[in-house]
């Protein structure tokens, strides 16, 4: 390894606190003011979630917004939205600008709602879109994406023939899906950009594993799986397809109702930003997220990176706002740095920041101790 490194950035969002653009840059300037004789580069990355249209809009030339007014959020209240069009017609949109988890003012699994999202996939539909990338992740909901099909035009009825209620407790009453005046997939096809492998029901599913972060006690989970199960039930895909349950289920009822592909969004993102090629000539790559834990490695950016620096043979440094879980390289502890998580959480780019110079000081003495090695009499 040379005294001048390529040092490639390019961590995931740090969920409530820093855009992956903002998280990259910030470590790159605490490693730049420390080693300013490297290169470095700096990769946004996402995986399907929170800020994954944002990073597409930046890596490819020509794409440009298009802006849908009072789309419903997860609670109902109505808000501007927006999808992106690429110039070759693909419409790329993000369930989290819409139907996302931070929209919410607070917790509420029962009546959260992906109608929003459905009616962005409408609007680009109806705007001639070629394809259609949806990117899932970040979801307030556990609908299994009743929302998206009630907006597409799906009617979801009770025995009585009475339209259910939005958000997961309709699906309790649920006895019928009419599909018939649902639209085709545009001509180019759909595809979808998920972080998780989960099938939609089971230990292993959108309830059991996902539901507590959207709020769904240990108590009344099995009102929600069985929400989920009646869905089933009524439509055609395979719930225990891998996938089919990303963003509370939302894969799969699009899969319901459309062929389509279920790409890791990492890996698309990775590719599609240029990060995969930069790999080729880097010394090591940086990468973060706002929780490093058990799940990182399952679909999530980091996971994803980690596999792809293993395969390079680069060594890999994760800065996480908090370490939960063991990795071979170097890791920062954003909330160690800080002294709590609320002080991590209050400046996030300063403590980014000397996380980077942390890091390059890191690199610096292990150089140090290399060369030191390297003089000792054999």
């Amino acid at each position: 390894m040379s005294d001048r490194l390529q040092v490639v950035i390019a961590p995931d969002s740090y969920k409530g606190s820093m855009s992956a653009d903002i998280a990259a840059n910030a470590i790159a300037r605490g490693w730049a003011a420390t080693r300013p004789g490297d290169t470095v580069m700096c990769y946004p990355q996402a995986d399907g979630g929170e800020g994954t249209a944002e990073i597409i809009a930046r890596a490819v030339a020509g794409a440009r917004w298009c802006s849908v007014s009072d789309v419903p959020g997860p609670d109902g209240r109505l808000r501007d939205s927006s999808w992106l069009r690429l110039p070759d017609g693909t419409g790329v949109i993000e369930l989290a600008h819409m139907s996302g988890i931070t929209l919410m003012e607070r917790l509420d699994p029962r009546a959260a709602s992906t109608r929003g999202f459905g009616m962005v996939i409408d609007a680009a539909l109806r705007e001639g879109v070629t394809s259609l990338i949806l990117c899932l992740g970040g979801s307030a909901s556990n609908d299994g994406g009743a929302g998206v099909l009630r907006a597409l035009g799906a009617d979801l009825l009770d025995g009585h023939g009475d339209t259910v209620p939005d958000g997961a407790e309709g699906l309790l009453s649920l006895a019928s899906v009419d599909l018939d005046h649902v639209p085709s997939a545009p001509p180019g096809g759909v595809t979808l950009l998920t972080d998780v492998t989960a099938p939609l029901l089971g230990p292993s599913g959108a309830t059991a594993v996902f539901g507590p972060q959207k709020g769904i006690a240990p108590a009344t989970a099995e009102r929600f799986e069985r929400g989920l199960q009646n869905l089933a039930r009524e439509l055609r895909s395979d719930p225990s397809r891998p996938g089919m349950g990303a963003a509370g289920g939302t894969a799969f009822g699009l899969a319901s109702i459309w062929d389509l592909d279920i790409v890791p969004g990492a890996e698309y993102v990775a590719d599609k930003t240029g990060l995969t090629r930069a790999l080729d000539d880097a010394d090591i790559l940086i990468t973060g997220e706002g929780r490093f834990d058990s799940q990182s490695s399952s679909g999530k950016v980091v996971g994803t990176l980690a596999a792809l620096a293993s395969e390079k043979g680069l060594p890999l440094a994760i800065i996480a706002g908090s370490v939960q879980s063991g990795h071979d390289g170097a890791t920062v502890d954003l909330t160690r740095i800080a002294g709590s998580a609320a002080a991590a959480m209050s400046d996030p780019e300063h403590f980014a920041e000397l996380a980077g110079a942390a890091l390059a000081n890191h690199m610096s003495d292990q150089s140090t101790h290399e060369k030191r090695d390297q003089t000792q009499p054999q």
